[in-house]
């Protein structure tokens, strides 16, 4: 795909969603980086109801390591796999804290040496926590930019890989959200509605994935 179509369909994008933004609520990397350890197969909306209540209790990485995952499996139950999550939550809040003081650390590699933590988590934790130009792909960027023809791989790492060579570096984060927000409201896993879908005239005479 030529980059005049490229900037496009994010042009077409950024129309259509003005607003388009994290939906995960946190404030800083500590909450960022739990938050979405926790938005693993659940909604951002469960994820925040969750949150709401669990930072003011826990409100960083040493307060955090002190439970136990079984203390901390009843408090984010409703987000699922919550066994998995407990353990990885707890063990990561104690790596930060013998590692880096408490700390989340600004860097992939020392981000993805957490438990609980792959290629997606790091970029949105690098993106949303320390403003870093990343492209995570989660399954709403997977299945959207493989639909539209942005990318062609077929696990989320590697398309990824794709997407930072099609997509200009300047745009990645924005492009993340942009693509999350299509994926949720018009491009869904089920019954994508391509009737309304305002990237049509930008994909020429060729075939969204979807239909």
């Amino acid at each position: 795909m030529d980059t005049t179509r490229v900037e496009k369909i994010l042009d077409a994008l950024e129309g259509l969603y003005p607003e388009a933004k994290a939906e995960l609520h946190f404030s800083n990397p500590f909450e960022t980086l739990i938050a979405t350890i926790l938005s693993a197969q659940c909604t951002d909306k469960r994820v925040n109801q969750v949150t709401e209540k669990l930072f003011p209790l826990y409100p960083d990485a040493k307060a955090m390591a002190r439970l136990t995952p079984e203390e901390l499996e009843p408090m984010i139950r409703e987000c699922g796999l919550y066994h998995s999550k407990a353990k990885n939550i707890v063990a990561a809040c104690r790596a930060l804290v013998e590692q880096y003081d408490g700390q989340v650390p600004a860097d992939r590699k020392k981000l993805m040496a957490l438990p609980g933590v792959g290629q997606k988590t790091a970029g949105v934790v690098l993106m949303a926590a320390f403003g870093d130009d990343q492209i995570p792909v989660d399954t709403h960027v997977f299945r959207v930019t493989r639909r539209i023809g942005l990318a062609d791989a077929d696990t989320p790492e590697k398309v990824e890989m794709q997407l930072r060579q099609v997509l200009p570096r300047e745009r990645w984060s924005h492009a993340h959200h942009l693509l999350i927000w299509h994926g949720r409201r018009i491009c869904h896993a089920r019954g994508p509605e391509c009737g309304r879908c305002p990237l049509k005239e930008h994909l020429c005479n060729e075939t969204c994935a979807a239909n």
